[in-house]
């Protein structure tokens, strides 16, 4: 996992706020302080949505094992991510998600469909690769498939 060690110098920062602002003797400030350095933790956390298949897993179901019509690939602390989230509201769970700091095989596809950046969310609908697409655009999809 590269985004580890970013992760954890984030953290320690954050960290170091927090005290230098209780060593000052603002107390509220620190409290504040460590309030904000939970939530961008949280946040930016490499481990937040694990549980999913990977992308392997995903290119050797077969027909028969309800392979995926909709594909999203994503990462903790991506702003497009969580906005294409929010906007798909309860349909988010018709849809694959594949964490690309937990799946380096998903990694490496988003970076061959996106000339190599790992650009986030890449949404594979129906076997093809859309870049940051309009949640308009998944969502239309996630709703055809409740029309099954």
């Amino acid at each position: 996992m590269r985004s580890r060690p970013l992760w954890v110098l984030l953290v320690l920062l954050l960290g170091l706020v927090v005290v230098d602002a209780a060593r000052d003797g603002r107390p509220a400030f620190a409290v504040g302080y460590g309030v904000v350095a939970l939530a961008v933790a949280w946040w930016t956390s490499p481990w937040r949505g694990r549980g999913g298949p990977t992308h392997e897993e995903v290119l050797t179901m077969s027909d028969t094992e309800a392979r995926p019509d909709v594909v999203i690939y994503w990462r903790p602390g991506c702003g497009f991510c969580a906005m294409l989230k929010a906007r798909l509201g309860s349909a988010r769970d018709r849809a694959t998600w594949i964490n690309i700091w937990e799946d380096e095989q998903g990694a490496a596809y988003v970076r061959e469909v996106n000339g190599g950046n790992e650009t986030v969310p890449t949404v594979v609908i129906d076997g093809v690769p859309h870049t940051n697409p309009s949640p308009k655009l998944v969502l239309e999809r996630l709703r055809q498939l409740d029309d099954r």
